[in-house]
């Protein structure tokens, strides 16, 4: 009986969320455990064939540095930013394009999924511009072939997900002249979700979601207005590296995106949880 009732709570979400897009941002233990990976991938495609258009969008920042220390360049970083030069962004091309997003595209296809993997370079996927060089500690810093998001190519992805395809998107830009660059994985969900008109962002981490007290798993904060945000940021709630994705967010909901979700990818079935129960497992954040 406790089976059907949990069929019988998801019956509204399906009908409210059919044909809607839904994007999702893979990190943390969704990406690296491989009962994880398959299990993320096998939710993903559910969603696609309860009627809803997911599309996702991957990071890789572990891989990456493991890759460069393999190849006996080491990662350096600054206020959390990679600083990348050629041979850095050639290292990232090759493990986000070449490794890990084939590696999302082969786990849905095993679940029948219909995926393909693009970079944002891609049919200019993702035009961005190279990032300034700011002053940080009286220093400048110049963090090398790191990039801002300009636009993106939603016809390219209107194609695919009108074919049935779930799109699966490497954070790479190209500029103007054709440089690739390096792009923040949280920022290019939030920026194709706003391009796209998704009515979800949701992004999988390793943490429950915002907490009120970081040391207690219980206090998670269930829902936040983005009008509340700010508070929480100056009390010390919000701190960190969750500022940069409620950030991220924050900027997807002013843009037309309905509602955006910080969950633990850690818990199995989180994906399922958070879009087709009443009360989710993660942090809500709302207009």
């Amino acid at each position: 009986m406790k089976d059907i009732d949990v069929l019988i709570e998801a019956l509204p979400y399906i009908k409210k969320f059919h044909d809607k897009k839904i994007l999702i941002k893979y990190g943390g233990h969704a990406m690296v455990d491989d009962e994880a990976k398959s299990s993320t991938a096998r939710d993903t495609v559910l969603l696609k064939y309860v009627g809803m258009q997911p599309l996702i969008v991957h990071g890789g920042g572990p891989e990456i540095s493991r890759s460069m220390n393999k190849l006996g360049k080491e990662p350096k970083f600054i206020q959390g930013l990679r600083v990348t030069d050629e041979e850095t962004m050639e290292i990232i091309e090759m493990v986000l394009v070449g490794k890990i997003s084939n590696e999302i595209v082969s786990e849905l296809i095993q679940h029948d999924g219909q995926a393909i993997s693009l970079s944002g370079k891609d049919s200019s996927l993702i035009f961005a511009h190279k990032k300034e060089a700011k002053k940080i500690d009286e220093e400048i810093v110049d963090l090398g072939l790191v990039g801002e998001v300009d636009c993106v190519n939603t016809d390219l992805l209107e194609m695919f997900l009108e074919n049935d395809y779930i799109p699966v998107i490497s954070p790479v830009g190209i500029a103007k002249d054709g440089t690739s660059l390096n792009l923040n994985a949280d920022t290019v969900a939030g920026e194709v979700a706003s391009a796209v008109g998704a009515e979800k962002l949701i992004i999988l981490t390793d943490v429950p979601g915002v907490l009120r007290n970081p040391d207690d798993p219980d206090s998670l904060i269930q829902k936040i207005r983005v009008s509340e945000i700010p508070q929480l940021i100056e009390d010390g709630v919000i701190s960190g590296g969750m500022i940069p994705k409620i950030e991220t967010c924050v900027n997807a909901i002013e843009n037309g995106v309905k509602s955006c979700h910080i969950i633990d990818g850690r818990k199995k079935h989180s994906l399922l949880l958070e879009v087709f129960t009443t009360d989710g497992i993660g942090t809500m954040i709302y207009k």
